[in-house]
């Protein structure tokens, strides 16, 4: 017997809301972000061998787009009452754009990536601030810079559109004293969760 296709429909979304990760306990110290979500460090750990991007930075960057949420988006915005729609079409845990995060698949060949899927976003984050380096020659520590390449886009930070932005500078310098203390705080458990990982490695 054919299942009906509302069914299927209904019964995949509830799939997807089971399986989302619901955002860190507590978001301002990257050890515990690891510890409750092993396979973020899993995936981390990946981008900054295949990216060149030490975790803290991109980690900080998307703690201020979307606070790990993975279906993050802008505000609505309204004229009166009436929905008008979304600032930009950016969305997941990176709040990656439509166009960009296409530009990544093609460049990348990651063609079944998911903007609300971990593993992608922090990949996608990687090669943005490795793009970044080569583009505009922002250090991949430099999570001041980053952030400003992240969101003027690259011709924007090489024209100093942030200039007439002292309100993002100042959520930039942020995000930097956010991937410093994040740094400080992974030097702290980064050999815990090495051994960890190891473990599962060859005996989950």
């Amino acid at each position: 017997m054919q299942v009906p296709k509302y069914i299927v429909v209904f019964l995949s979304c509830l799939y997807l809301s089971a399986c989302a990760t619901p955002p860190p306990k507590n978001p301002d110290n990257i050890c515990s972000i690891f510890l409750e979500n092993r396979d973020w460090y899993d995936a981390s750990k990946e981008m900054q061998d295949t990216w060149g991007t030490p975790i803290h930075v991109p980690l900080a960057m998307m703690y201020q787009e979307s606070s790990f949420k993975h279906d993050a988006q802008p505000p609505m915005q309204y004229f009166w009452f009436i929905p008008i729609g979304r600032a930009s079409d950016a969305y997941g845990y990176a709040q990656a754009k439509t166009m960009t995060w296409s530009d990544y698949k093609r460049e990348t060949g990651n063609s079944w990536a998911d903007r609300d899927d971990f593993d992608d976003a922090i990949d996608f984050m990687g090669w943005f601030t490795a793009k970044t380096h080569k583009i505009n020659g922002v250090s991949k520590w430099n999570a001041y810079g980053q952030y400003l390449n992240y969101h003027e886009g690259w011709g924007g930070y090489r024209n100093k559109s942030y200039k007439k932005k002292p309100w993002l500078m100042k959520v930039s310098w942020k995000v930097n004293s956010r991937a410093k203390k994040y740094a400080s705080q992974l030097k702290g458990c980064r050999e815990n969760l090495d051994s960890s990982w190891l473990w599962r490695l060859f005996f989950d």
